[in-house]
């Protein structure tokens, strides 16, 4: 078992519904759920590789994972491969809508395709795993979407990914409160930074290096695996029962006005450090 501050048995008994979980976070994310004993759906467009992540789970706790091949652009897809894991292991007491794109574009040379092709995945993508598992949800069930910084601090390259994290922020506010009162449902993001041994990652750190994107932040090194799939369980588990619409944010400091408050606290400990003071 990876290394937890999570009781062993913490999600015995449920079952959980992860789009994207061929590989990086959501990968990593129903990887830890098997381990705290839960079963899992798992769900992306490529069918080996999907297979491929079932295999590993299976190594775990046999017979805990289902695999089924769906683009999560597709809601009829989507809802298809809800039913079917409905069938398999019964309702969801967790749905992770983590399916992603990305890549760096200057906005004035983005195409209408390249634009929406993010949008599509990203929030349509949430959007539709949500309303696809919502028949088969559990009481008390926990949404959660995977969002990033983007929702929340405007990134050159980045039109298409800020647009859709922001949007993602947004409907998870909004089913909040729909699903909250009539479904018990509670529905929050989960906002990593940049996370070692990611494809999102790679794409920032190729572009400018690792000290470039990390060296600004008050926790100066990328977010890992563990601390991102343990804060999943944290909302997973009976100490996620009181928050709902929120956006838990895991990434070192990145979204803080680190600029300002970087010129500020230098400017203060000078004076303090004046002669006279």
């Amino acid at each position: 078992m990876s290394d937890s501050c999570f009781r062993p048995a913490l999600l015995r008994s449920r079952v959980a519904f992860i789009t994207g979980g061929s590989s990086g976070i959501n990968k990593a994310v129903a990887r830890r759920c098997v381990e705290h004993g839960a079963k899992v759906v798992i769900v992306a467009r490529d069918a080996a590789r999907l297979e491929a992540a079932r295999t590993e789970l299976d190594s775990i706790a046999p017979g805990a994972a289902l695999a089924a091949a769906a683009d999560v652009r597709d809601g009829a897809a989507v809802e298809a491969a809800a039913r079917a894991g409905f069938e398999r292991f019964g309702h969801y007491d967790i749905v992770i809508a983590g399916a992603a794109g990305n890549f760096l574009g200057p906005a004035e040379k983005l195409s209408s395709n390249a634009f929406a092709a993010v949008v599509d995945i990203d929030l349509k993508g949430t959007f539709h795993t949500f309303r696809a598992c919502h028949p088969h949800l559990a009481p008390r069930a926990r949404l959660i979407a995977i969002s990033a910084p983007q929702a929340r601090i405007p990134m050159a390259l980045q039109s298409h990914a800020c647009a859709a994290k922001a949007g993602i922020e947004a409907l998870v506010r909004t089913l909040a409160i729909e699903w909250g009162g009539l479904d018990g449902a509670r529905v929050n993001a989960l906002s990593p930074g940049l996370v070692a041994g990611t494809v999102g990652a790679e794409i920032f750190l190729r572009a400018v290096g690792e000290a470039a994107l990390v060296g600004g932040q008050p926790v100066p090194r990328l977010a890992t695996l563990d601390e991102v799939t343990d804060a999943v369980l944290f909302l997973a588990g009976p100490t996620g029962d009181y928050i709902t619409g929120q956006t838990l944010t895991i990434d070192g400091g990145l979204t803080l006005p680190t600029t300002a408050g970087a010129a500020i606290a230098a400017a203060a400990r000078r004076a303090l450090e004046a002669p006279g003071h």
